[in-house]
């Protein structure tokens, strides 16, 4: 039987990358691998018998004491708590391959080393550019950035990338320096990106480009009832925060005169609303919804919406659309052009660009019914076809077995 060791930070369900990383462990238990977890302590974690090697808790911008914060700046910039615990673990368990997600700030790469020298072949998956940038997502207070290039991670503080915050920033800057001086990453033996377009960046940012595999993200179609009869409303979920491009779906929907609904929350919902009152824009705001009943709102949209302005890497919003049988209008930036065929499951728009997306909309709210349906209906053979489980599980397998 071989064994997976499966590390991630958080060991429960917080995000697009934890519901990869669940869904990563689930369906290679399913034909046969034995998973063993390593993650950080947290109340909301789910049961493991491995929970005993796990790192202690650490959230940035919680309120600790100042003994505390120094101590847990110690751990984000190199973790010898997370080594000495996984040299445990390590101990008990011969895993065949390590395949890491999120682990920067509170695993911390500190481990990598110490699998290569166990023996272990690493893979990483890249929910983000954290391996380039330091502040992981190439954003800062005015829009996308990459200062940072060529080793100018100075910026990071600069700029005050994390959070507005000074200290903070320059916490991930002395990380990134630090796992740049040791050489960390060169332990890790492939790097998988859910989107060739982060495979093209990373590339520009001077990592070679053998060390890559593009796999795409992945949704279970059965789970997804379609329906393919076209509403009126556009509809965007999702965080709803700056980067997102929320402001020019708002102005789109103002200029276009269709109906637009914004379904989930975030530090940026009271200014979209004053902003859609200004522009008198027909735009509800839903609030966040999960399960059933945002599978209800989509199936009842015309069409998915998602506008964003910065580096997206593969969006599953997009998929589960296609799966919930809606085409999606979708920003040309990061990876999202590579999800949509334009014309046949959807169409692209330049980001940030308020009377192109106002165009999209006015395009498909006066395309006939019955071809909105056809969009859906290639919408979902194309996610069953390319974005199921089980071809993310066979090339993800056949990653595996080119390490050995």
């Amino acid at each position: 039987m071989a064994t997976l060791l499966s590390v991630n930070n958080y060991y429960y369900r917080r995000g697009g990358a934890e519901s990869v990383f669940f869904e990563h462990n689930r369906m290679f238990e399913e034909v046969g691998w034995r998973v063993v977890p390593f993650a950080m302590r947290h109340p909301k974690n789910e049961e493991s018998e491995w929970s005993q090697y796990f790192v202690d808790e650490i959230e940035f911008g919680e309120s600790y004491s100042l003994p505390g914060k120094v101590t847990r700046a110690a751990k984000v910039i190199y973790s010898f708590e997370a080594r000495r615990n996984l040299r445990k673990l390590l101990d008990r368990v011969q895993p065949d391959v390590c395949h890491a997600h999120n682990i920067y700030h509170h695993v911390s790469p500190s481990i990598l080393g110490l699998l290569h020298g166990r023996g272990v072949p690493v893979v990483m998956t890249l929910h983000d550019l954290k391996i380039a940038c330091p502040a992981y997502n190439m954003l800062s207070g005015d829009g996308i950035c990459e200062r940072c290039k060529h080793g100018r991670v100075h910026n990071v503080v600069v700029h005050r990338c994390i959070k507005g915050s000074a200290a903070l920033s320059s916490v991930v800057m002395a990380e990134a320096l630090v796992h740049r001086l040791l050489g960390s990453y060169k332990y890790v033996d492939r790097f998988v990106a859910p989107s060739r377009f982060y495979v093209q960046k990373l590339v520009e940012w001077g990592f070679d480009v053998a060390r890559f595999r593009h796999i795409p993200n992945f949704v279970t179609p059965e789970r997804y009832s379609p329906d393919f009869s076209p509403g009126k409303a556009f509809v965007y979920f999702g965080r709803v925060s700056p980067e997102k491009g929320l402001k020019t779906l708002v102005s789109a929907a103002a200029r276009s005169g269709c109906s637009v609904r914004i379904i989930g929350t975030g530090p940026q919902l009271d200014e979209l609303r004053l902003h859609a009152e200004r522009l008198s824009a027909d735009v509800t705001f839903v609030g966040y919804l999960s399960g059933a009943a945002l599978h209800d709102e989509v199936r009842a949209a015309r069409a998915v919406v998602l506008p964003s302005e910065w580096y997206e890497n593969g969006p599953i919003s997009v998929l589960e659309a296609y799966a919930l049988g809606k085409p999606v209008i979708g920003a040309r930036i990061g990876g999202i052009p590579e999800e949509i065929r334009e014309g046949r499951t959807g169409f692209t728009v330049p980001s940030g660009d308020p009377d192109a997306l106002a165009g999209a909309l006015r395009r498909l709210s006066d395309m006939p019914d019955g071809e909105i349906v056809e969009l859906g209906r290639e919408a979902r053979r194309w996610v069953e076809r390319e974005f199921s489980p089980s071809m993310y599980r066979e090339r993800m397998l056949d990653l595996y077995r080119g390490l050995k």
